[in-house]
């Protein structure tokens, strides 16, 4: 590669300075310019709610958990089934866990101040070397190497890297360091990821407008399209179960919280059976059952795709008039949008009672 192909960090900052997405969480350059620094607990929170969720998914997500938590420290003060709770949709539950064991692990070790280095932010619970760098730069300003999809992928056609992921991985964050300033290394780091949202996007790349276009060697090859490579993808097995919605007289339903740890870890769910690779009969389904009832299959099933699996759920719904010893809380309907209840349980209320799932949707949204 000539000298003259070299991409450099300004080019792509004047670009920012005029296009920086306004995102919630986000000092803008002008801003920034002024004097406006960062707030390390926004960016923490926003980065981990990022991590394989669409920066519009997670925009009310964070107005929501900054409007009832300010601070690190609120956070931290927090009772676990609150966060959890308010983190509930969002989805790859095990973050909302971390996040919550992150902020009390800063109050305690580091008076409620977040380190500003990779190696010490990286002692931290669910905090990563993407977020590390991410924070490091963003909030504290260091030269920090930034790498998130966006990055990988426009890192990939700058230097025309035919390398499949995941392996191109450690040629990817070469090239990167090569091109981290020192002055405004927090802006450059959002500026290729806002590259890499707006213009270099995985189809049809508006490579005209883009500032390292003369630079990039995978639109002088012609080959934008194809970068990064990405290894094929396997087929997800299917995984079926039960879903049991058993009411009482009084309009309330049981809800019982998943053990700690594990998938949807601390959540709440509507009781079920396992999730196993192969079909069982309903006669088998009931037998999970939390209690003896008059239970109905309800028409359909819902259906769940989880990172690793496929999920088909059948519901079976039961009135009782007494509610046994049934392991569980029994909470009123119009109170389970208090609950953390995953996106895959909001499908099963959904499923077992539209009403009830009409209640939960607008307390949620309220």
């Amino acid at each position: 590669m000539t000298q003259e192909r070299t991409p450099k960090a300004r080019d792509l900052l004047r670009w920012y300075d005029r296009h920086a997405r306004d995102l919630p969480w986000r000092i803008l350059p002008a801003a920034r310019k002024n004097g406006t620094q960062p707030d390390p607990y926004r960016v923490w929170l926003s980065e981990i709610m990022l991590q394989q969720t669409t920066v519009k998914t997670v925009g009310p997500y964070f107005k929501k958990f900054v409007r009832l938590w300010p601070t690190i420290g609120d956070l931290a003060a927090a009772p676990a089934p609150d966060v959890m709770s308010a983190w509930a949709g969002l989805g790859y539950y095990s973050r909302a866990r971390n996040l919550h064991a992150c902020a009390m692990a800063v109050v305690d070790r580091h008076g409620g101040v977040f380190p500003d280095t990779e190696e010490v932010l990286l002692t931290l619970p669910g905090i990563g070397p993407y977020t590390a760098a991410a924070i490091a730069a963003i909030a504290f300003n260091q030269p920090a190497a930034v790498m998130d999809g966006n990055v990988e992928r426009v890192m990939s056609r700058l230097f025309a890297i035919n390398t499949p992921l995941p392996a191109a991985k450690t040629e990817i964050r070469a090239v990167l360091q090569t091109l981290v300033p020192r002055a405004r290394p927090g802006d450059f780091a959002q500026a290729t990821m806002d590259l890499g949202a707006t213009l270099c996007s995985p189809r049809k790349p508006a490579c005209a407008l883009c500032p390292w276009t003369e630079h990039c060697q995978a639109h002088a090859l012609g080959i934008a399209e194809t970068l990064p490579v990405k290894p094929p993808k396997k087929a997800k097995p299917t995984r079926y179960g039960a879903a049991f919605w058993l009411t009482d007289h009084n309009g309330h339903v049981l809800v019982r919280t998943r053990p700690p740890s594990g998938l949807l870890g601390g959540m709440d769910e509507i009781p079920g059976s396992e999730w196993l690779e192969m079909r069982r009969d309903q006669d088998t389904l009931q037998d999970a059952a939390p209690m003896p009832a008059k239970w109905q299959a309800l028409p359909g099933t819902v259906t769940h795709v989880f990172t690793h699996f496929a999920l088909e759920l059948k519901v079976f719904a039961a009135k009782v008039k007494t509610r046994g010893r049934a392991p569980g809380d029994w909470v009123p309907v119009e109170a389970l949008h208090t609950r953390a209840l995953p996106t895959v349980m909001r499908k099963v209320v959904a499923h077992a009672d539209v009403d009830a799932a009409k209640q939960f949707k607008a307390k949620r949204q309220g």
